[in-house]
């Protein structure tokens, strides 16, 4: 669990859980950066067709932010984060790895498309957007 030092900018329904380093590292940026105005985690369902089975199921990104952008506007939008071998199909040879990259890619195709029904942005973030280089700071 997370507790963020600026609860009046979370706005879930729930307690913030991270499940990885990566979105622990996203949740502090966006508990402590002044641009974000609102944030929540896990906040939103969206509706998509499992490509591998055929049947409707839900999606939940991670993250729906809102913050102001450089020129003052606000700006809504909808963040996954996702190793970034879970995020290309380039090189994968076994029938698991080319799966997993079939259902993100259904999952974020309907995010994209609830996304802009909602005048909001839709991004997936890999450990080279949040570390800038792939791999966290060292420990000092």
């Amino acid at each position: 669990m997370f507790t963020p030092k600026n609860p009046d900018k979370y706005v879930g329904t729930h307690k913030p859980r991270y499940r990885s380093s990566w979105e622990l590292s996203m949740m502090l940026f966006l508990d402590n950066n002044d641009n974000i105005t609102h944030w929540a985690s896990e906040a939103i369902k969206v509706p998509y067709r499992n490509p591998l089975t055929g049947k409707p199921t839900i999606y939940v990104p991670d993250f729906f932010i809102v913050y102001e952008n450089k020129y003052g506007k606000r700006v809504a939008e909808i963040v996954e984060i996702k190793p970034k071998k879970e995020t290309m199909l380039e090189n994968k040879t076994s029938s698991r790895d080319r799966a997993i990259i079939a259902i993100n890619h259904a999952k974020w195709a309907a995010c994209s498309a609830y996304c802009k029904a909602n005048g909001m942005n839709f991004r997936v973030i890999n450990e080279d957007q949040i570390y800038h280089g792939g791999k966290p700071p060292k420990k000092r």
